[in-house]
C-alpha cells in the first residue's frame, strides 16, 4: 500500500482555496476552490500578480511585506491565521482567513509562498451584526 499523497488530487478536492505565488508575487498555482471563491478561472489567474484579489487600498502594504519576506526568508505569520479583506472577480468585497507557508528550492532559496484561504464573509457579517445588536442592547439597558 502506497502512502504517497497525490498533491494535485488533494488540492483539487479540498474545500479551501490554495494559491501559490512565486518570489515576484506572480500566481503559479490556483486550485478549483480558489476559482469558486474568487471567480477567476485557473487560466485567468495563472501568471497574474496577487493584485487580482487584493483590494487596491491594501496593495502597497501587502507588497512591502511580501518583498521583505522574500528578501529575509522569514514570515512573521508562520502559524497565525490572517484575516483580511479581499475582492473577487466582480469587485465584491470578501473577508478571508488564511495561513501562509514559505516554499524553498533545492538550495534552500525561497521560491514562493503558499496560502490556504477560507472565505469568512458570512461569518464576519454575522459577527458584525451581533456586535451591533449587543451595543444596541447595552445602550437600552443603560437608559432603563
Amino acid at each position: 500500500m502506497s502512502t504517497a499523497i497525490d498533491f494535485a488530487q488533494l488540492a483539487d478536492a479540498i474545500g479551501d482555496a490554495i494559491v501559490i505565488s512565486d518570489a515576484a508575487g506572480d500566481i503559479t498555482y490556483w486550485n478549483p476552490a480558489a476559482t469558486r471563491m474568487f471567480g477567476f478561472t485557473r487560466d485567468e489567474a495563472m501568471g497574474k500578480t496577487l493584485d487580482l484579489i487584493i483590494p487596491e487600498r491594501l496593495r502597497g502594504r501587502h507588497w512591502d511585506g511580501y518583498h521583505k519576506t522574500m528578501a529575509s526568508g522569514q514570515t512573521r505569520y508562520g502559524n497565525d491565521v490572517l484575516r483580511v479583506p479581499a475582492v473577487d472577480k466582480d469587485g465584491r468585497a470578501l473577508s478571508i482567513a488564511f495561513t501562509v507557508a514559505l516554499l524553498h528550492g533545492q538550495q534552500g532559496e525561497i521560491t514562493g509562498i503558499v496560502a490556504v484561504i477560507r472565505d469568512e464573509t458570512a461569518r464576519f457579517q454575522e459577527e458584525r451584526n451581533l456586535r451591533k445588536r449587543i451595543n444596541e442592547l447595552e445602550a437600552q439597558a443603560q437608559q432603563s
